[in-house]
């Protein structure tokens, strides 16, 4: 039985599961939006809210907080200096997760994650 296990384990070691949100936030926080299947949009949401949540006040003990989750300098950057300030009267709920179709190659559920107010889909650009 699995009570009270929380997260996903999305067939990897740990390891590489961690490697794999690692990835994947620095992915979202670059491009602001990105796809990929909808089990691995909803733990990366998890794992990169706390995050966007500690930029929101630059401190050195934040940086290094959110440092040592992501590994990588520019994003760290990225994430206090845009990311950051443009969530601070936001109180939670950075991230939009939308459903996509699915994949061709093996009918996996495909998502949309993307950062509120920043890497939103408008309908008025197309027009």
């Amino acid at each position: 039985m699995r009570h009270r296990k929380a997260g996903r384990r999305l067939g990897r070691t740990t390891a590489h599961r961690k490697a794999t949100m690692r990835s994947l936030a620095t992915a979202l926080f670059e491009h602001k939006a990105i796809t990929t299947t909808l089990a691995k949009s909803k733990e990366l949401r998890v794992y990169a809210e706390p995050l966007i949540t500690l930029a929101k006040q630059d401190t050195v003990a934040n940086r290094r907080q959110v440092f040592d989750k992501l590994r990588d300098k520019d994003i760290v950057t990225t994430l206090f200096t845009e990311i950051g300030p443009a969530n601070s009267e936001r109180p939670g709920g950075y991230t939009r997760i939308l459903k996509l179709d699915e994949r061709k190659g093996d009918a996996a559920q495909l998502a949309r994650i993307e950062l509120v107010g920043i890497g939103e889909y408008n309908e008025e650009e197309e027009d």
